[in-house]
């Protein structure tokens, strides 16, 4: 039988900074695809499942960014990078930054590296620590800034998880990161509020769940045609049930709310804006035009 024996050699060397759950996810990753791999972690021991497997692990942030060009982040908040980071060379490093931040803030990080002479890519991780690894969950991540850094790495980043690049403004892919998240939270809160209606009642919550999911997803079609009305200025394009008719059913979900003896606080807010783009006469457009009632 012939064994396949993957050739470190030929693998690019990665560091890696921070070894919480979805920083440890990255290392088994790399280090199950065969990628040289040092670590350096705030608390040493969460490192040493790593290390029995082979894992190089650095004493000090700065020993570990010393070992390799390609360094990877993935630390608890931008203060945490400044506090690793701190006073350490980065010059000719190549600086991936996967740490939850804001578009402003990766903006002012990629400058900041810049300044030190490292080229830099920012991250926005749209996966939990199960799913890397494991491509057949869907694990991906948006990327934005250094496009040369990007294409020059983009195998051994694709190997924790999918790529996507959104751009060479470092701060876009926290940007769509936070775009996402913020309509999965929305989300959460419809279901949130649906299974509450029902929580006295003999519907079960099993049986409800899978009505709620096709729902959505069919729902969620719409973005498409909110997209093309953003880009045409014609709210009224394409549109299947009018704000005017939409408002006009809000009064039976607030009184449904009120007779299951359920707080109606997760969809008053949304409902105020479609009534007040009314009141503005949007009466024949689609949802649209809430969207630009919430830019200020």
């Amino acid at each position: 039988m012939t064994q396949n024996i993957v050739d470190p050699a030929s693998k690019t060397p990665v560091t890696l900074l921070g070894l919480g759950a979805m920083g440890t996810a990255l290392a088994r990753a790399w280090l199950a695809a065969g990628h040289p791999l040092t670590v350096w972690n705030r608390t040493p021991a969460r490192a040493e499942p790593l290390a029995a497997r082979g894992t190089g692990v650095a004493a000090t942030a700065a020993e570990a960014v010393a070992a390799n060009r390609l360094l990877v982040v993935c630390l608890l908040d931008d203060a945490s990078v400044d506090e690793a980071l701190d006073g350490i060379d980065l010059a000719g490093k190549d600086l991936v930054n996967l740490t939850t931040s804001t578009p402003g803030r990766a903006r002012a990080r990629a400058e900041w590296a810049r300044d030190r002479g490292a080229r830099y890519l920012d991250g926005g991780i749209m996966a939990v620590p199960p799913m890397i690894g494991t491509p057949a969950a869907g694990p991906y991540v948006f990327y934005s800034g250094s496009r040369e850094l990007f294409e020059e790495h983009r195998d051994t980043l694709a190997v924790p998880a999918g790529t996507t690049y959104v751009g060479a403004d470092a701060g876009f892919a926290a940007l769509h990161d936070v775009a996402l998240l913020s309509a999965m939270y929305g989300m959460f809160a419809g279901v949130a509020h649906a299974f509450a209606l029902v929580r006295k009642e003999s519907v079960a919550p099993a049986d409800l769940a899978p009505l709620l999911t096709s729902w959505i997803g069919a729902m969620a079609g719409s973005a498409a045609r909110t997209a093309e009305q953003l880009e045409s200025g014609d709210y009224t394009q394409g549109v299947v049930s009018n704000l005017a008719m939409q408002v006009a059913g809000t009064s039976t979900l607030l009184r449904t709310a009120e007779e299951q003896g359920v707080s109606a606080e997760l969809l008053t807010p949304y409902l105020a804006l479609m009534e007040r783009r009314l009141a503005e006469g949007g009466g024949a457009e689609d949802l649209t035009g809430v969207i630009d009632l919430l830019r200020r």
